[in-house]
């Protein structure tokens, strides 16, 4: 096991996440639909977002096992560094989108493995929305118009937005009911 993480507390930190990004396309749909169908070409995003990516992964290999590979760590390690540097100067095509794939990546593991060995169906809650970053951390590095092709159909009518919001709003608050009850 790499994080260690307890099920109820990773539960209320991906509770909180959804609870609170979808609050705000609830409460402000103005404003968080001209963030959204910013954030694609936004090379600030795209430069912050890579440098949490970057430093998560360089922490990673840092410190795992890599059991046969442990003798290639420094050149993962340099690899790392080099392919966000790449990136940055040659991947202006959406590298926020990009970026929030690879933190979407990086952010199902600790999910899946708080939720691993556990008998609680409940625990399915946390393990869907897990594979949901997956899938979707997948299509955003591989093919991030997709994210700027959903946003622009989710925008374009306030119902379908205000439905979207509120269907993250009320999933964050059954994982954060479920941290807090029955975990």
């Amino acid at each position: 096991m790499i994080y260690q993480l307890p099920l109820q507390m990773t539960g209320l930190a991906a509770g909180v996440l959804l609870l609170a990004s979808h609050a705000f396309g609830l409460f402000n749909p103005s404003a968080s639909i001209r963030l959204a169908r910013d954030f694609p070409r936004s090379r600030l995003m795209g430069t912050v977002l890579l440098l949490i990516a970057t430093i998560w992964s360089f922490l990673l290999v840092q410190d795992i096992d890599l059991g046969e590979f442990s003798r290639l760590r420094g050149i993962m390690l340099i690899g790392i560094v080099a392919g966000a540097a790449l990136s940055w100067v040659y991947v202006d095509e959406f590298l926020s989108v990009r970026a929030l794939g690879m933190i979407l990546l990086l952010a199902a593991e600790p999910l899946l493995e708080s939720s691993a060995l556990r008998v609680e169906p409940s625990r399915l809650i946390l393990v869907v929305l897990a594979y949901a970053w997956v899938v979707a951390g997948l299509f955003f590095v591989g093919m991030p118009y997709v994210l700027r092709d959903a946003v622009g159909a989710i925008s374009s009518d306030r119902r379908v937005w205000f439905s979207a919001a509120l269907g993250g709003f009320l999933y964050g608050t059954a994982l954060i009911f479920a941290a807090l009850f029955w975990w």
